[in-house]
């Protein structure tokens, strides 16, 4: 599907009616982030939050920072429970655009979809926003006028749930037409950020926090304010029917317990595993398989959809320097073997490895450690293999570290 829908920086549809007017009753509101690496920078996110506590002095904001760097609405479609809903949020930003922008158009609808449904059936009256990001390689688009592929497939769900939608895209590409801004390039030493034209990335995807991410802070507080004067309906909100059969709403996170998995692993926490205490607020329950043979087995159930040919399933894990090769066997189908380092590999990362599109019925899955490390000199690009020369103790164990698995349907007993 090709880029289809008219570049305007901010449409309202139905505002954010629960949020503003309980932030003029004062009290406590909660704002949640769910996004990638640029919503994860201390840039928009950090400052938008700051606009919003000097607006609203007589509220008291909790920010629930979701956003995981290198991840999509995929995963955040899994995730949005734990790491959104339970906070109970009254306000939620979603930003996937950009981590989106390879994906499938009919996906991104279904994904997205998924955390409008989980957030709406939570509580109706939490409101949502989408905000799009750009990369250098979507900004053509842009400058002819039109949102970049993956803003425009999440516009028809946040057409059908009357969601706004705020592009800081369109700003950038007016900057560039005018001259005033460089969208990549070398970043000077002194910097000044307020130099002519405006340095607004180093690698053509993350904004310099002084420069680009103050410009996406400006853009949304423009919008918000605009949100502002939309929607006036600050009672209960109807759901109404899903706009696609295959959408994620029953998309879960199940946490791995100690009947899935062998004696060959050890429940890690922060007070005695560096990766649990880094990866808690993310991942409260961690596992780390330390020995060849350890086995995690876990056993799920697709539900049976008219139109819905299967659903993914996947393991919630960590990526990194010390990661083992893991043995992949669903059911009686041939076993593949994974490994849990990558390119990029020479720090620890959270990762999903992917089971497959599994049809519907009962499925029972077996995943080992093996005792074949990974050839990681071989894996890694070639400009980290130095790392792995200069500390080859970061990469001389062969572990897996597990935290929980995503499924639809229902997790079975083992």
């Amino acid at each position: 599907m090709p880029p289809s829908v008219e570049a305007v920086e901010c449409r309202p549809r139905g505002g954010l009616p629960h949020f503003f007017a309980k932030a003029k009753q004062g009290g406590e509101l909660r704002v949640a982030y769910l996004g990638g690496s640029i919503t994860a920078a201390p840039g928009w996110r950090v400052q938008s939050l700051a606009w919003l506590k000097e607006r609203f002095p007589q509220v008291s904001f909790r920010e629930i920072n979701a956003a995981i760097g290198g991840t999509g609405s995929n995963l955040g479609a899994f995730r949005v429970g734990q790491d959104v809903i339970a906070g109970r949020p009254d306000l939620v930003f979603v930003e996937f655009a950009v981590n989106d922008g390879g994906t499938a158009p009919e996906q991104i609808k279904a994904t997205m979809e998924g955390i409008v449904r989980q957030i709406r059936l939570a509580d109706p009256t939490t409101d949502i926003c989408f905000v799009y990001t750009l990369s250098d390689w979507m900004v053509p688009d842009l400058r002819a006028g039109l949102f970049q592929r993956s803003a425009s497939a999440m516009e028809e769900v946040a057409d059908h749930y009357g969601i706004p939608t705020v592009h800081f895209g369109v700003e950038v590409a007016r900057r560039l037409a005018a001259g005033t801004l460089v969208f990549k390039g070398e970043k000077p030493t002194p910097f000044d950020p307020a130099a002519d034209p405006m340095l607004f990335s180093t690698d053509g995807v993350h904004p310099l926090v002084e420069t680009g991410h103050k410009l996406y802070t400006e853009v949304l507080v423009r919008s918000l304010e605009h949100m502002q004067q939309a929607g006036s309906n600050d009672g209960q909100v109807d759901l109404p029917a899903a706009l696609r059969a295959d959408n994620w709403e029953q998309a879960r996170l199940v946490p791995i317990t100690a009947a899935m998995v062998d004696a060959g692993w050890q429940r890690v926490g922060p007070a005695d595993d560096p990766l649990a205490k880094r990866f808690e607020n993310r991942m409260p329950v961690l596992w780390r398989a330390n020995a060849a043979g350890a086995t995690l087995r876990f056993r799920v159930r697709i539900p049976v959809e008219e139109g819905v040919p299967g659903r993914q399933v996947a393991i919630y894990d960590l990526i990194g320097p010390g990661g083992g090769t893991v043995d992949v066997r669903v059911d009686d189908r041939p076993a593949k073997q994974v490994a849990r380092i990558d390119g990029y590999c020479t720090y620890w990362r959270i990762a999903t490895l992917s089971l497959g599109l599994l049809p519907a019925g009962d499925h029972e899955v077996t995943v080992t450690l093996t005792a074949e490390a990974p050839k990681k000199r071989d894996i890694l690009f070639e400009r980290n293999r130095s790392d792995l020369e200069q500390h080859p103790e970061k990469y001389s164990p062969n572990q897996w570290y597990a935290s929980a698995v995503l499924i639809f349907g229902e997790a079975l007993d083992p």
